[in-house]
């Protein structure tokens, strides 16, 4: 369940002054600076990426900016990447409630990305291709990844430990969305060549496609859906390198070999080097794409503390979940020795689990409810629960938020298998 997505507190109309007060009352740490460096080789032209360092929390206050790193590696054509690269960002940044402090924004991210992964794909319906997509935001010292399909992203923190921020959706590999995407509908298998041999990776049919999770691909079903895996974390003071990459990186490299690979490079140089070595390795096969972030401490910060002795005790905190609530003190003591804190992990594909219980979800001080997903405005009546009927969700009731549209409710359903894809609801 996303227990740990947090409360939604509605629309509430908060003044600029306030929020800019609240914001610099959280600042109790100064920012690290973000650097980043970019490098591709295009063999198909389906590789797309994104990046934006202004992204501000309170428009108007330059210590609320954030950044925003993504890559798309579109298949079947570029369309569906071209797209959720034009349109993602605000569909996430959309679903965020308006007025929130620092904490109370990142515990609303969550949900807001999964709203904004949903929204996109939803709105995609024309064009037969489809994309990954593996989206970050880097906010001071926390980052938030969201991600479907089979690009990477991973955090290499200082002293060399190395940490998956998202997970490979490939039917090849994944039991867990294998026995999904059968329970709901569709078939999975390799391709059968004449004799009856089969040969390659597993795939979904119709369509034969590789991903249990993707953008767009209206060909295949929408059993292949577009609910990303989330994962928070907040690094220590001793900061830390992102490396987000397409599938062209990843079949020829290890996360290891490419952190060990480049570093010590400055992040434009870095993302160079993991390129050369992913075609060194393997060739030029497929569109190879890199994005390395590094997230590096103020000057004037004090070094980190060493490591304890017995580093064996550590490796079980290295992710360490705690609760949104937990003591600051925890936190500083996990930052002190460079171990990284786990905020939220969560990947269900169950539309109702990711956007959670919340009665007074989606509504308005003007008494306006809002879908859950695409933001759109209903009047009391129209709401449909994104409870309702829901065989997953017992505890819950079907009066409570967050509310959907019937168009997103007929898009869930569909999405778990309990309707064909574009019969509507009646």
């Amino acid at each position: 369940m996303a227990s740990g997505a947090g409360r939604r507190r509605g629309h509430e109309l908060v003044p600029l002054a306030a929020l800019i007060s609240r914001e610099m009352k959280n600042e109790k740490m100064e920012k690290p600076s973000v650097r980043y460096g970019h490098a591709a080789q295009s063999r198909k032209g389906e590789d797309y990426f994104l990046v934006k360092t202004d992204c501000q929390r309170v428009p108007g206050n330059p210590s609320s900016t954030f950044s925003v790193f993504a890559i798309f590696d579109g298949h079947n054509g570029n369309a569906a990447a071209i797209f959720t690269r034009e349109h993602l960002l605000s569909h996430i940044l959309s679903a965020v409630p308006r007025g929130l402090g620092r904490e109370e924004w990142f515990q609303a991210l969550p949900r807001a990305l999964v709203a904004g992964f949903v929204k996109t794909d939803k709105e995609f319906q024309s064009e037969t291709s489809g994309t990954t997509a593996t989206f970050v935001i880097v906010d001071a010292w926390t980052v938030t990844v969201a991600s479907v399909g089979d690009s990477r992203c991973i955090l290499d923190t200082q002293g060399g430990g190395i940490s998956t921020l998202t997970v490979d959706h490939r039917l090849e590999e994944n039991v867990e969305e294998r026995e999904r995407v059968t329970a709901s509908g569709g078939e999975v298998g390799r391709l059968s060549i004449a004799g009856g041999a089969e040969i390659g990776p597993l795939r979904c049919w119709p369509g034969g496609l590789c991903l249990s999770r993707s953008i767009g691909d209206m060909d295949v079903g929408e059993f292949i859906v577009p609910i990303p895996y989330v994962k928070q974390v907040k690094l220590s003071n001793a900061g830390g390198r992102l490396i987000i990459a397409s599938d062209g990186i990843w079949d020829a490299l290890s996360s290891e070999m490419a952190a060990k690979s480049c570093r010590g490079l400055p992040a434009e140089l870095a993302a160079r080097q993991v390129v050369k070595e992913a075609l060194r390795t393997r060739g030029l096969k497929d569109d190879t794409t890199c994005i390395v972030v590094d997230i590096i401490p103020p000057e004037n910060s004090p070094p980190p503390s060493p490591l304890p002795k017995k580093p064996n005790k550590l490796r079980s905190f290295l992710f360490r979940k705690s609760s949104r609530d937990s003591a600051n003190k925890l936190s500083k003591k996990l930052s002190a020795v460079g171990i990284v804190e786990e905020l939220f992990e969560e990947g269900s594909a169950m539309l109702a689990e990711r956007l959670g219980n919340d009665e007074g979800a989606g509504q308005t001080t003007s008494g306006i409810f809002t879908c859950g997903v695409c933001q759109v405005d209903l009047a009391p009546s129209e709401g449909i629960s994104v409870h309702a009927g829901s065989i997953f969700s017992t505890s819950s009731k079907p009066w409570q938020g967050p509310f959907l549209c019937a168009a997103c409710r007929n898009k869930k359903d569909a999405m778990e298998g309990k309707r064909p894809s574009g019969v509507k609801v009646a």
